[in-house]
């Protein structure tokens, strides 16, 4: 499975953005979207943006689960205190959507069903893992709201929780 992972400020312009796949089940780690469709990425989290605001007044819940779907993209979303968003694609890979969609696959894994119980659990985790770093981030006495996180130490936390849970 392939994921676009991005911190999204209060005025809607992105923090953060790293690309990874999955390090569970013999995965390489490397993203595999398609290559005409890796810049459609920001836009299909930037258009999922209205969906958060809607949903985010509706319940008192930091971690929204599974909020939208684009064709065989979905997107997950984490809210922060100060209204950051933590915003998930993840696309499963096309050969595994055919045993996913069949009700006699018994494989449940996170790769198969982006919207397994184990994978909204998973997902939970990463971005838990992430809002822990993410807080000791902006916590330094040189981060301003709303400004670009280029620490390689948090790059390096948010690529080993992907690892860890994804």
């Amino acid at each position: 499975m392939s994921y676009y992972f991005v911190i999204v400020g209060t005025q809607d312009n992105p923090l953060f953005e790293y690309e990874f796949g999955t390090s569970k089940a013999g995965g390489d780690g490397q993203a595999r979207f398609p290559e005409q469709a890796q810049h459609m990425n920001q836009f299909i989290v930037h258009s999922s943006l209205d969906i958060v605001e809607e949903v985010q007044w509706g319940t008192g819940q930091m971690y929204l689960k599974c909020i939208d779907r684009f064709f065989n993209n979905y997107v997950s979303c984490f809210l922060t205190g100060g209204n950051v968003k933590f915003m998930l694609l993840h696309q499963p890979p096309s050969s595994s959507v055919s045993s996913a969609t069949n009700p006699r696959s018994s494989t449940s894994t996170i790769a198969t069903n982006p919207t397994s119980p184990q994978t909204e659990e998973a997902v939970r985790a990463f971005m838990l893992e992430v809002y822990e770093s993410w807080v000791k981030a902006i916590m330094s006495p040189f981060y301003h709201v709303n400004m670009e996180v280029r620490s390689p130490v948090f790059r390096q936390r948010v690529a080993a929780a992907g690892r860890k849970y994804l």
